[in-house]
């Protein structure tokens, strides 16, 4: 994590460079977030999409980044995805929004998303397609990349499996960056395989 708490700052300004990629996953995660409930996002980083969701509180690593959600008003934990700080069947829903590709066990992560929220809860995860233009330039470049350096990119069909073998199912998706234009935000188009980065709605079983 030291990379993270060492560049905080500019993680949290690829935001400002990127307004129109930001609201165009804003406008996807915007289809399955439910507008209320106890929620949490797991890997808040700065807090940006935490913020904008209406999510009140949430787990990271590093604490240079969780310091920086704290100033947007929310509720940071310092914690991984493993070994989460809360009792069983607590949230009514749970976000992972570029987070996928730098935990260390997306089993026993996806596992303790379980174990978190109440019968019935919804996992949302976004995530950089491995498989789309853009996550082949991410995975190519990443060693050039401090964030992307040590990070581990998936498919949807990866990512839906684990799913699957943690108890999630009835699977939702919905995709943006499909022409990854920054002249103005995408509309978020149902499925998966066009866009660059997807939207997964899982309903725990």
């Amino acid at each position: 994590m030291d990379v993270f708490d060492q560049n905080c700052k500019e993680y949290d300004q690829w935001f400002d460079d990127h307004p129109v990629w930001f609201q165009s996953e804003l406008n996807a995660l915007g289809k399955v977030v439910p507008p209320n409930g106890f929620g949490l996002e797991i890997g808040i980083g700065t807090g940006r999409f935490a913020e904008k969701c209406g999510i009140d509180r949430g787990i990271d690593p590093s604490g240079n980044m969780a310091r920086i959600a704290e100033q947007r008003g929310v509720k940071s934990f310092l914690a991984k995805a493993e070994n989460m700080p809360f009792l069983s069947d607590t949230f009514d829903f749970a976000v992972m929004i570029t987070t996928v590709c730098f935990l260390d066990d997306i089993l026993q992560a996806f596992r303790e998303t379980a174990r978190v929220l109440k019968p019935n809860g919804h996992f949302i995860i976004g995530m950089i397609d491995k498989d789309s233009p853009l996550g082949q330039k991410y995975q190519q470049n990443k060693e050039d990349n401090p964030f992307y350096r040590d990070a581990h990119f998936h498919s949807v069909t990866e990512i839906t499996e684990l799913l699957e073998n943690t108890g999630f199912g009835d699977f939702e998706y919905w995709q943006t960056l499909i022409t990854a234009s920054e002249e103005e935000p995408e509309e978020p188009q149902p499925g998966y395989g066009e866009g660059c980065f997807v939207v997964i709605k899982a309903l725990l079983h």
